[in-house]
């Protein structure tokens, strides 16, 4: 099943990059739209997001929106392999660093780790039953079990990753929210105060 799995993560992720820079544009002018309903304002709780790789919708419009709606942000941390992530807070003049167990994502060089009341997570695919695709590292699904309570999640891709099925592994979780150009999933939820 893990072949499958890379042959989906690696296709969908040639798609992404040979997608038209503008309409991709489009496409994150509609995500950020749904995510400023979803979230903001998000006075004294803590948003965890991602720092964009690989052509994902860029996010940092949305935390800097949080924070000014006075939220806090908190990036992920991989301190050792196949261990869960830690957050650390971020706002725009924390001092970052290249990840060097996460592709080079860049992180907050120091802070002590903060748990995020919600947390976006970045879809390379995904499906209608709220599981995805990730770059394969189980970062996330690691995270997510350790936590209790568990953050509220909202996936966050593009629809060109919509796929029939994951085919889910028993250590996936499913999310609670996807995020895409076409709306948010299942609809009507917020996850403001």
């Amino acid at each position: 099943m893990e072949e499958t799995r890379r042959g989906l993560r690696a296709r969908l992720l040639a798609a992404r990059d040979a997608a038209d820079p503008a309409i991709r544009s489009e496409w994150s002018a509609s995500i950020a739209a749904s995510l400023l309903t979803l979230l903001v304002p998000f006075t004294g709780r803590i948003l965890g997001f991602y720092w964009p790789h690989r052509g994902e919708y860029d996010p940092l419009e949305i935390a800097n929106a949080v924070i000014a709606s006075g939220g806090k942000c908190a990036l992920p941390v991989v301190i050792e392999p196949r261990l869960p992530l830690e957050f650390r807070e971020w706002h725009p003049m924390v001092e970052m660093m290249p990840g060097k167990l996460s592709y080079g994502i860049p992180h907050p060089a120091g802070g002590d780790p903060v748990v995020p009341d919600v947390m976006l997570i970045p879809l390379v695919g995904f499906d209608a039953r709220g599981y995805r695709l990730g770059y394969g590292g189980g970062y996330f699904d690691r995270t997510l079990a350790a936590l209790d309570p568990r953050p509220r999640t909202i996936g966050v891709g593009f629809e060109l990753g919509r796929l029939p099925t994951i085919a889910p592994q028993p250590h996936d979780i499913a999310l609670d929210l996807i995020v895409t150009e076409a709306g948010i999933f299942p609809s009507g939820e917020s996850l403001r105060p």
